[in-house]
Order: structure tokens, then sequence, then C-alpha cells
């Protein structure tokens, strides 16, 4: 193992670890960055969405030689029974811009493009290294970690934790609670290959071009869920995912469940013919705002998924993860040039960049949307997706029947389903959370 001290170590070498790591290292810091698994992306062989703006703070340059899908122009939004779906989309034509906003990436590619960046500024990387426990003082201040390697002691002036939402060390070292099964959700997803000019024609776009679909509906069988469609360029990322309390309660599959929405009839023409190659199940930080651990103390920090960054009614964690590791990487840069000691007193201002950026407002706005989805799971999830359904074939289908005859029978289904009070209980339930 390195003998040598360290300014920094950071835990991860995911979206939030490179980012800490990178910005602290291009400023000129001694940073270790240690990844327990094979190399950076090795557990990570899904699709995913990532967000150009929050990288270009990072990278300015990337899109020169960052492997890239497609760059995002249409956006839909599917709420789904067990035949049929519901939706809106929206697609223009200014996201074919010099410099698009969002991208679909395959993570074990683009985790070993974003490690190789850090090294390229000065990161020392350390694979298949597995950090067993924090190194204290007697105050309590972390001085370094130990590691399954031999002679595994290696000490730093601040750890950053950027294990993922079910990494071991914080909760072992009493930084953070391990996390709750009602606050996690386990997506699982496949990469289903397909030749670029077959997803081109399928799905109306040409050469860079893509799309993603979000849906919700009947197919999470009640529990507060959500399914996913990424195009890249030879392959569609496709998945579900639910919270594992839910799955614990139902004891439902989610690989069954999977099988049974790719077979759905609006889901299945769009992957007629491809070959799966790839299978994952991750899970995600689904609490929001009031999950959110203690993100700092003597000798620490913690970014991304460990500290519940995700955006679940956005959809938006590697945003998050970028953000938070570059804003913990700027903190601990500007503590450190200040000739400070890296304290619970002087990382707090890790957390004051946090209050005053996006991410934390955003979490805060929707900090009561969690609970109540996973409260009225049914009604939101399995209820309302068919009763739109409903009505929506009732509105379209020409039969003879009087169209006032109709209104009136949408509106007692949605009665004789919640009530008016119940109705009324929702939208307002719906509309606070959503403020």
């Amino acid at each position: 193992m390195i003998e040598e001290r360290f300014d920094a170590i950071v835990i991860g070498a995911g979206m939030a670890g490179n980012a800490a790591a990178y910005t602290m290292a291009s400023r000129g810091l001694k940073v270790l960055q240690l990844e327990r698994g094979e190399y950076p992306g090795s557990k990570n062989v899904q699709g995913a969405i990532m967000y150009a703006s929050m990288l270009e703070k990072i990278i300015p340059d990337f899109r020169e030689d960052a492997p890239l899908e497609r760059h995002l122009v249409e956006q839909r939004f599917w709420v789904m029974d067990d035949r049929s779906h519901t939706g809106m989309h929206y697609r223009s034509d200014d996201f074919n811009e010099d410099k698009p906003n969002r991208y679909t990436i395959v993570r074990a590619q683009f985790d070993k493009w974003f490690s190789r960046k850090c090294r390229e500024v000065g990161v020392t990387l350390l694979c298949e290294t597995t950090v067993t426990e924090l190194i204290r003082n007697d105050a309590g201040k972390v001085l370094g970690v130990k590691t399954d390697r031999r002679g595994g002691a290696v000490f730093a002036d601040v750890v950053v934790l950027a294990e993922g939402v079910n990494g071991l060390l914080g909760p072992r070292a009493g930084l953070r609670a391990s996390p709750k099964p009602e606050t996690v959700a386990l997506a699982v997803k496949e990469m289903h290959f397909l030749p670029a000019e077959t997803i081109e024609s399928r799905f109306a776009i040409k050469g860079d071009e893509g799309v993603v679909i979000e849906m919700v509906g009947t197919f999470s069988k009640g529990m507060t869920g959500l399914g996913f469609l990424y195009t890249n360029k030879e392959s569609i990322s496709v998945g579900l995912g639910c919270l594992v309390s839910d799955f614990a309660e139902t004891r439902e599959s989610p690989y069954a469940m999977l099988e049974a929405f790719k077979a759905h009839p609006s889901i299945a023409p769009l992957l007629a013919g491809s070959e799966c190659k790839e299978y994952a199940a991750h899970l995600i930080p689904e609490g929001g705002f009031k999950e959110i651990p203690q993100l700092y103390g003597d000798g620490w920090v913690v970014v991304g998924d460990a500290a519940h960054f995700n955006n679940a009614v956005h959809r938006e964690g590697s945003n998050l993860a970028m953000t938070s590791g570059r804003l913990a990487g700027e903190a601990i840069h500007r503590i450190k040039a200040a000739r400070d000691p890296l304290t619970k007193d002087t990382l707090k201002l890790y957390k004051q960049l946090l209050d005053e950026s996006f991410l934390m407002k955003d979490l805060k706005k929707y900090k009561d949307l969690p609970g109540l989805l996973h409260t009225n799971s049914k009604n939101f999830f399995l209820s309302y997706p068919q009763l739109m359904s409903q009505a929506a074939q009732s509105y379209l289908r020409v039969d003879g029947t009087p169209k006032i005859d109709k209104e009136k029978k949408t509106l007692r289904s949605f009665i004789d389903k919640r009530s008016r009070l119940g109705l009324i209980s929702d939208a307002v339930k719906l509309a606070m959370a959503w403020r």
C-alpha cells in the first residue's frame, strides 16, 4: 500500500467520487481515490442520462472525447394500464444546438473515461481496494482509512465518502444511518442491442439524436415505482424500479415484473428484434430532502448517493452527484488554500455551497412528495392510471353513445373509485407536496 500522505482520500469512483477527485486534483491537491471494483464503472453495466451543464462546470471541453451515446431531443411521459398508455411528449429542434443539454451514456464506458480524466490531472487511483474502516484520533477527527490491502493504512487531511447509497463504511463509522427500505428503490435494467438505423427509424430520430420515455402505471402493481427507456447509439436501456419496502411487502419478483413490462403492448414493439446482452440491479436513494444525513464533520464529507442526493420527481441523480462532488472539492480546496484545518467548523463551507445551489433548493421544494407517493401508492400508481386509460378510450371511441353520457360515466368512475372527498384530498395533498 502507498505510504505517503495525501491532501484528500476519495472513496468511490462513480460520478460523485470522480467529480470530487478531479476538482481537487485539478487545483493542485494531492488526491488518492479508492475503488472496490476491478475498474471504475465495473459495477455499472447500465445506461443512464448525463446532464451536460453539470459536467461542463468540471470539464468544460468534455464533448471532445467523452463516450457519449445520443443527445436527447425528445422526452415522453406515459401513464400506463395493462394494455395501453396515455402520454405526452416534448420534442424540439432547439436540443440540436451546438452544445446539447442531455446525453444518454453507458456508465461502464463513461466512468472509465471520467476516471482517466482524473488521473490526467494527478489523481492516484487504486482499484480492487475496499476501505474497511476510518482512522480517527482520540477526539474523533478522521485522519485516514484502513483498507483490505497489506499495510493498508493511509492518511489524509480529509476523507470524501462517495461510496453510494448502500455503502457500508459510513454506517459502520456512525456517520450516517443505513438507508431504510422505504427510502431506497431497487431498479432493474437491461441493455437491448439493435442496429443504429433501426433505433433511428423506430424513434423517428437521426444521427446522434435520442429519445427518453419515462412511465408510471399498473406495471408497478400498486407499488411506488417508475419505468424508463433510453435510446443509445446501438442499444436501448429499459427497466423499472420500486421501493425496497414494497418489494419486501408484496414479495413480487423484480425480474418477473421487468419481463411483464417488456411484454407490454406499448413497450414490446420498441424492443422487437433486439438482443439482450446485459442485466443489472442497482439501489437508488428515494427519500429526498428528509433523508439527507449529516454531510460533514471533523475530517470528512459525504457526497452523491451516499448523501441521498437524488431528485426522484425529476429523475435526476447524476447531476446531483457531480454537483455535490464538485462543491465538496471546491470547499476543501478553499479551506486548504486558506491554510485552515479541515474540521467540522471549516467544512461547513461545503454545506453552505450546497444550500446556495439548485441541488438543495430542488430537494427542499419536493421534501414532502416521496412520503405522499409512498403512502398513497395504490391510488397514484394503480387506480389513477386505470381511470385515465378508461377516460381516454371512452373519449376517443365513437360508438353512438352521446358525449354527455360518456362524460357522466367517466366522472362517476372517478367518484366511485376515490369518492369526491378522496379526489379533493389527493389533489390538495399533491399540490401541497409539489409547491
